[in-house]
């Protein structure tokens, strides 16, 4: 008899983390739990195992855990986008606005050629900002988008809005919390 594992009860929630008012979701659980890890990462494959994909980029830093497990199971090669200054070789990199303030995202400059087809890992969407930047930093090298990945979606942070010209999953989608 199959288990049926449900990804958000392995999901932590920590209200007020890290400032009054945020209800943080806390994925060290479910990497924890090795079927419910195993089920995200299978789960998230299967949804792109039809597509033609040259490489997994991972978002640091979550997205890494999910972008090189997902990068494995589907045969294909893992680039890690990192925060400036992080990487050693030469880098490509895009600034992008935060709430408050901005960030700068690096790639490294020889990592994706033009026609490379990526498809994006991370943990979780909330605003959508990051992952648009990484896309940004993609499609500036000439690559193509085959989608984006995620375990989490903050659905009330309108993140997908930031993302709609591309294929787009979530396993487990948080509402009005």
């Amino acid at each position: 008899m199959k288990t049926r594992i449900d990804l958000a009860k392995s999901i932590r929630s920590i209200p007020d983390f890290p400032k009054p008012g945020i209800l943080f979701r806390d994925i060290t659980t479910l990497l924890q739990d090795k079927k419910a890890f195993k089920k995200a990462v299978d789960s998230l494959a299967k949804k792109f195992s039809g597509e033609k994909i040259d490489y997994v980029v991972g978002v640091e830093a979550r997205g890494f855990i999910f972008g090189g497990a997902l990068a494995t199971k589907l045969n294909v090669g893992f680039i890690p986008v990192r925060k400036k200054g992080k990487l050693p070789w030469k880098t490509k990199g895009v600034t992008y606005n935060l709430e408050y303030g901005t960030d700068t995202l690096e790639i490294h400059a020889d990592a994706l050629k033009p026609r490379d087809r990526v498809l994006i890992a991370d943990d979780l969407l909330a605003t959508g900002g990051t992952v648009r930047a990484v896309a940004d930093l993609v499609e500036a090298q000439g690559s193509k988008i085959a989608g984006c990945a995620f375990v989490i979606e903050l659905v009330d942070l309108k993140g997908r809005d930031k993302l709609k010209k591309y294929p787009l999953v979530s396993l487990v989608k948080f509402e009005g919390e």
